[in-house]
C-alpha cells in the first residue's frame, strides 16, 4: 500500500502539546473580532506571499493533501510561522465558517499578538520555525 492509500501527508507535520494548541484557537478567536483572519488555501497562500500573514493554520485531515501541501515550504521560505491543526472541520468553525476550512492564516492578531508570540517562541525552541 502507498502512502496515500494509508493516508499519510506528501509532507511533514507535526503536533502541537495541547496547550499551544488551544492558545492557537484562541488567537484566532482574537483575529476574528478585529476581521484579521484569512480563510482557505487560496486566501492563505496570498497572505503568506504578500507578506502579511502572522500565523497560518493547515489542517492535518486534508484530502487530498496537496491541497496544502505547497504551505509549509512557502512559509519557511517567507519566514512565517505554520501550525498544523488536526481538523479542518474545527479549523472552519474557528474561522468563522459554516464549511471545513483547509488552511486559514492571521493577519491581524489584535489581542491575540500575545499568544502568537508565545506560539511562535515554541515552534523556534522546538525547531519548527
Amino acid at each position: 500500500m502507498g502512502d496515500r492509500e494509508m493516508g499519510m501527508s506528501p509532507f511533514e507535520t507535526f503536533e502541537l502539546p495541547k496547550e499551544y494548541l488551544d492558545a492557537a484557537f484562541e488567537a484566532l478567536k482574537h483575529a476574528l473580532e478585529v476581521r484579521g483572519v484569512k480563510r482557505g488555501t487560496n486566501e492563505t497562500t496570498k497572505a503568506v506571499e504578500r507578506g502579511k500573514a502572522k500565523l497560518v493554520y493547515i489542517a492535518m485531515d486534508v484530502n487530498p493533501p496537496e491541497i496544502v501541501a505547497h504551505l509549509p515550504l512557502l512559509c519557511k521560505e517567507r519566514g512565517v510561522p505554520f501550525i498544523f491543526v488536526p481538523s479542518k472541520e474545527e479549523l472552519g468553525k474557528s474561522a468563522g465558517l459554516d464549511v471545513p476550512a483547509a488552511s486559514v492564516a492571521i493577519i491581524e492578531p489584535g489581542e491575540g499578538e500575545r499568544l502568537i508570540k508565545e506560539i511562535v517562541e515554541y515552534l523556534k525552541k522546538n525547531g519548527y520555525f
